[in-house]
């Protein structure tokens, strides 16, 4: 393992390894951005899970995308082999100088040394802390034991390799023409223009991370109330779907419901479009801030100094529970949040209407 800075006027391309999520890999968006700020010509390539290629295709800083589909484990081995190998044959073709692995999935350390790059870097993980985790890069990492971004701590792999990072570290998400001409008609079709809706996204996968129904219910009833039309969104999921027919049982005014009606091309520029968006820790809220929409946000279980909005005028919305982040099911892996009932409606509101009078534009404050 070598503890010298990399040469990364050598390298001509590089791969940057995320296997997780959908708000995990669009918040690696930066580490591309750093890349090519500080090589320009330096061709660097993604690998991710095919339900997550949208929040990084049409990336400017993205010269290949390759895929991993999560369907593959329960198809014959056979076939998991051969899409293996075709998989391994178009890496091995891009000869890459440097891997970037950034998270503890063992494929990465096996492309490292099925690759064999000039320099690969990872974090050191506990329990992959072995010979074998060591051996297979160049170079390992610590994060720093306080709490930091996700971002920041995606970045750490860069100055690992003693990098000196640019002070522009953009989120980038593009929806791209298509999608954004589908959003507009549908808008129009509503009534809509741009910046004159919030979007409301209120669910997550994990329903745990969701703020009651009856308290979203009050808050949208009060938005509703002041003149503020809402557009509510959710994951195509039974579960997600079942709580936004539940938010709508409760409401006493009437909602525009889109969700699970968009991809998450069409969602990016819909939430492009609004004025504000409201949600809970998830992938919509991580893209709200790619797109550069205000954000209200709540956060239960899951770390807020971890995932908070990226670089965008925000407000985030947390009980003073000694207890969180603690990272669980919700209370003792109950899946119901304490933490999340506590945030009150009032508070709410009063965050909402502060973020929307601070990036009210001149014209209309004036």
């Amino acid at each position: 393992m070598s503890a010298e800075p990399i040469q990364l006027a050598a390298c001509r391309r590089a791969l940057i390894i995320k296997l997780r999520h959908h708000g995990d890999v669009l918040l690696t968006a930066p580490v591309f951005a750093v890349l090519k700020a500080l090589k320009p010509d330096l061709e660097v390539d993604a690998l991710t899970y095919q339900d997550s290629l949208e929040l990084l295709s049409l990336n400017p800083d993205i010269a290949q995308i390759h895929v991993i589909d999560r369907g593959d484990r329960h198809r014959a081995p056979f076939t998991q082999m051969a899409r293996a190998w075709q998989l391994l044959r178009t890496l091995r073709g891009r000869r890459y100088d440097l891997i970037i692995h950034l998270t503890e999935h063992p494929r990465g350390a096996w492309l490292a040394r099925l690759l064999r790059p000039r320099y690969a870097v990872a974090r050191r993980y506990p329990g992959r802390r072995g010979r074998w985790w060591r051996g297979s890069f160049t170079h390992l990492y610590d994060v720093p034991a306080r709490q930091r971004h996700t971002v920041e701590t995606h970045l750490d792999a860069l100055r690992r390799l003693g990098l000196t990072l640019p002070a522009q570290r953009p989120l980038r998400l593009v929806a791209g023409a298509d999608a954004d001409r589908r959003v507009y008609q549908r808008l129009a079709t509503l009534g809509l223009a741009a910046k004159e809706f919030l979007v409301v996204h209120p669910t997550s996968r994990w329903l745990f991370k969701c703020w009651p129904e009856t308290h979203m219910a009050r808050l949208l009833d009060d938005l509703g109330e002041q003149g503020l039309r809402i557009v509510v969104t959710a994951g195509p999921a039974a579960d997600e779907r079942a709580w936004i027919a539940r938010l709508r049982a409760l409401a006493k005014r009437p909602l525009i419901d889109l969700s699970g009606q968009l991809s998450l091309k069409e969602l990016a520029a819909l939430i492009g479009r609004a004025r504000l968006f409201i949600g809970v820790d998830s992938a919509p809220m991580h893209m709200a801030a790619a797109m550069g929409t205000p954000v209200v946000a709540f956060f239960g279980p899951s770390g807020d100094e971890e995932w908070a909005p990226w670089q965008v005028p925000s407000r985030v919305l947390v009980a003073p529970f000694s207890c969180r982040p603690c990272g669980l099911a919700g209370c003792g892996d109950g899946q119901v949040s304490e933490c999340l009932a506590h945030i009150g409606v009032e508070q709410a509101a009063q965050a909402v209407a502060a973020l929307l009078a601070e990036t009210a534009s001149p014209c209309a404050s004036s």
